[in-house]
């Protein structure tokens, strides 16, 4: 990519996935050539490193989309206050707030308590030890593209669906090792029955990917560039003239148009059910990782 590319955003983009890939080269290389066998015992002991790498980046990523939301934030108020460069702009930082919230936190936090919900409820280890991380480092690399492309002026112009074609292709790769890894697991089970709590992890993916796939669908104006066309244009052409045509009647305009009605619906939201939820979902088995590696069994009756 970096090659092809040569400058602008995707050559950057390009360097960085090459970057982290030979750091995993490494990184793999020492951990085959340090570490013993694997205990024969593995496979009646839960798998908490993805999960625990999982919930550090979720609080990564809280820290740098809410911290940035506070920047845009203060900038509504003070506009004045914007620095003399591009990428500090108001445009640019707005889709890296609501970017590193969505995907960046709420995102990993799905990921990561998924891991730890499937295992057990399953009473069953992850399907394989690779999988999960390359879902992980696989999704933050999105993530970190998607952001980065913002501060850089990339972007297809979709709320939150911004990010740039190749990345949206990257997903789509995570996303099946992602629903793969999850279906695997679950028919390696030890329990008889499918928890509901699977059922709705399941329902999160499998609409994730139709939202990508329809949403963020684009063809690239040239295989060496982030440029790109959305496919499905006229559909969002016509349900833009929709919302644009509604927000003219009077009392509709009066209420959330240039107010603070919009922001504050959105972030009660926001902050008031899904950090809360995230928050809850997080610290519950934060506490519980070191205490217990094995695998419940299901006790005798009585």
């Amino acid at each position: 990519m970096a090659a092809a590319a040569r400058h602008g955003v995707m050559a950057v983009h390009g360097g960085m996935a090459m970057a982290l890939g030979l750091a995993l080269v490494f990184m793999l290389g020492g951990a085959l050539y340090d570490h013993p066998e694997p205990a024969p015992d593995r496979l009646s002991r839960y798998y908490g490193a993805p999960t625990r790498f999982g919930i550090a980046m979720t609080l990564i990523w809280a820290v740098i989309g809410m911290g940035v939301g506070v920047w845009v934030a203060a900038l509504m108020y003070w506009p004045e206050a914007t620095p003399p460069w591009g990428w500090t702009s108001f445009g640019r930082l707005r889709p890296v707030h609501t970017s590193g919230v969505i995907f960046g936190f709420g995102g990993n936090a799905l990921i990561a308590t998924s891991f730890y919900v499937v295992q057990r409820t399953s009473r069953a280890r992850l399907a394989d030890a690779l999988s999960p991380w390359v879902v992980l480092i696989g999704y933050n690399l999105f993530c970190l593209w998607a952001v980065s492309g913002y501060l850089m002026g990339a972007t297809q112009s979709k709320e939150y669906a911004e990010a740039t074609w190749y990345a949206d292709i990257w997903l789509v790769v995570i996303w099946l090792i992602y629903f793969a890894l999850y279906l695997r697991t679950l028919a390696r089970r030890a329990e008889p029955h499918i928890y509901v709590a699977n059922w709705y992890y399941l329902a999160f993916i499998l609409v994730v990917a139709v939202l990508h796939i329809v949403n963020n669908l684009a063809l690239p104006v040239r295989w060496t560039s982030a440029e790109s066309f959305p496919v499905w244009a006229g559909v969002f052409d016509g349900l833009l003239i929709f919302e644009g045509s509604f927000l003219a009647i009077r009392p509709v305009n009066s209420l959330s148009h240039y107010t603070d009605w919009t922001v504050g619906h959105v972030h009660s939201g926001t902050l008031g059910w899904v950090a809360m939820i995230v928050f809850g979902a997080i610290g519950f088995p934060v506490p519980k990782h070191p205490e217990r590696a094995e695998m419940a069994k299901p006790q005798p009756a009585a």
